[in-house]
């Protein structure tokens, strides 16, 4: 047996009814040239062949003493981890994402390797789709997207590729080994809380001038204060999840106009559809909303080791102008980045644990209501380049389908695929209606960025 990281254990003590813990993906494939109508079912019937389980995925819970490990499950039964579905007609992505929506509300099996795999066929065009789910404490968001590309081929002739669950065995859970996303990384800041609090000069230094730099400008203390908002509600346990993909050439000619980065474009379409979704709402604070971001910190080519940092990005959601809201973004993103710049990964750990633990702190427990930090989590995880297919069928798109806490009802995970961004948006149903919309408003922000570019839109 292997016992569970303090970081994932965090997410096992997290899960609630209406708050379950798993990431998942979404993966929509077309299919191969000459396939035969019952192309899925045959699909089906060969991934049921693979009946041995590769770790991680043939671990299950116990507990001893109070503690979580991982054991090998001799027992288990691939029939509930597999299931083969059909869409109601008329097959409709309408109807992929509300049955993605429905699935995602509903936590794992604790007494089973937690984990699912749901092929889904009925789409229109000649589609189907992968829905695949893995508790947090199992794997993170990145690590999953690794294991879902693994089983995936450059090669459109490839045949005989078996389903994730059965590839060669990958490095087991633990979050010391292995890349985190940004729900992670704050877990394992609130895990190591009595190690990260320990004072180093250059952390002081840096969060002093901060705090300095705070009170003398009142648009720099608004990065540093959240203002109250509908997405930071408690939440019940109905999902809406949306999804759509952008065009990355579309953002990218952005970019080169208004000397920006894709991330500060990819941002300035987020801070227009939740400006957008909350004025539909009458609920668009006076307040700019704060953006949690991950950032790659990386000022090199070398690619060992995680150079990370979670960055408070101001979305500028208080200025109606795209192209101001652009400018501040890429300003606020800047500062951050220049306050890291001078400071070893050490020193970077430790000062966004000193800055984000008391939010952290609210965030899963709403013990600290002044500490509303951020309001929404948007992260971005780079994809693969080129076209990938799966016994022939080629991706047609990949979609991330991430998890929302108490006080955090909305997350915004995107991912690139070929010349694409992929976004998958969840929600509490109740909490957040009509979420759906925010997929228009995205379209919209990414139309305005180009018009105020004098880009003809599309």
């Amino acid at each position: 047996m292997k016992p569970l990281s303090p970081t994932d254990q965090l997410f096992l003590w997290l899960e609630k009814r209406h708050q379950p813990m798993h990431v998942a993906g979404l993966q929509l494939f077309s299919f191969p040239e000459g396939a035969p109508d019952d192309y899925v079912g045959e699909l089906a019937a060969a991934m049921r062949q693979y009946t041995q389980v590769s770790a991680p995925l043939n671990q299950r819970l116990v507990t001893r003493y109070g503690r979580y490990y991982w054991k090998e499950d001799e027992s288990l039964d691939l029939e509930h981890h597999f299931r083969h579905e059909a869409l109601p007609r008329p097959g409709r992505v309408r109807e992929l994402l509300a049955r993605v929506s429905a699935e995602h509300g509903y936590a794992l099996d604790r007494e089973r390797p937690l984990w699912q795999c749901h092929l889904v066929e009925g789409l229109q065009e000649r589609r189907f789709a992968l829905y695949t789910k893995v508790h947090h404490s199992l794997v993170d968001g990145i690590s999953a997207m690794r294991m879902a590309q693994k089983a995936l081929s450059t090669d459109p002739h490839a045949r005989d590729l078996p389903p994730a669950w059965a590839l060669p065995s990958v490095e087991s859970s633990g979050s010391a080994h292995r890349p985190m996303d940004v729900l992670g990384s704050l877990a394992h800041l609130l895990a190591g809380a009595g190690e990260q609090l320990s004072t180093i000069p250059k952390v002081v230094q840096e969060l002093y001038k901060t705090i300095r730099r705070a009170r003398r400008e009142q648009y720099y203390d608004s990065a540093f204060q959240a203002p109250p908002c509908l997405l930071n509600q408690k939440i019940t346990g109905a999902r809406r999840f949306a999804a759509q993909s952008y065009s990355l050439s579309r953002i990218r000619a952005i970019g080169e106009a208004f000397g920006t980065t894709v991330n500060d474009v990819v941002l300035a379409m987020c801070s227009s559809a939740l400006r957008a979704y909350l004025l539909s709402q009458n609920a668009l604070p006076d307040a700019p909303l704060i953006a949690m971001v991950p950032m790659s910190l990386r000022q090199d080519e070398s690619a060992g080791g995680n150079q990370l940092g979670m960055i408070l990005t101001n979305l500028a959601t208080d200025l109606a102008d795209p192209a101001m809201r652009l400018m501040a973004i890429q300003d606020s993103v800047r500062q951050s980045k220049e306050r890291y710049a001078s400071m070893t990964p050490a020193e970077i750990l430790n000062y966004t644990a000193l800055t984000l633990a008391p939010a952290g702190l609210h965030l899963l427990t709403g013990l600290a209501p002044r500490w509303q930090t951020f309001n929404v989590i948007i992260s971005n995880v780079p994809g693969p380049k080129e076209p990938l297919y799966w016994n022939g069928a080629r991706l047609e798109g990949m979609y991330p389908v991430s998890i929302v806490l108490d006080r955090m009802a909305l997350n915004m995970t995107l991912t690139s695929y070929c010349d694409q961004i992929e976004f998958g948006l969840v929600g509490c149903l109740r909490t957040l209606p009509s979420l759906q919309r925010l997929l228009d408003y995205l379209e919209a922000g990414l139309v305005e960025l180009e018009e105020a570019a004098g880009i003809q839109p599309g």
